[in-house]
């Protein structure tokens, strides 16, 4: 029988979140984590994608997908609840 390929290790990211956070991590805590960020990753590439196709290029730069990320932390910020954008 051959051997289950592992998508990610769980040790590893309970570490960095334990080392992050200062607290534990609950038993499949790490699973949502590791499911969110490859929920995240596959938005901003998508959103990259669209991007460089819009501005002709031929393939994702790092620059475009900084642009990206730019334009989604400006707009989580735009939605915050703050009066004034100077506690940031």
């Amino acid at each position: 029988m051959a051997a289950v390929q592992k998508l990610y290790p769980r040790g590893t990211v309970k570490r960095i979140v334990k080392a992050h956070s200062n607290r534990s991590v609950s038993k499949n805590a790490d699973i949502l984590i590791f499911l969110d960020y490859m929920l995240f990753m596959q938005e901003l590439m998508r959103e990259a994608s669209i991007r460089s196709r819009k501005s002709g290029e031929k393939n994702i730069s790092a620059n475009t997908v900084r642009k990206v990320t730019e334009v989604r932390y400006l707009r989580s910020i735009s939605k915050l609840p703050w009066k004034s954008r100077e506690n940031i």
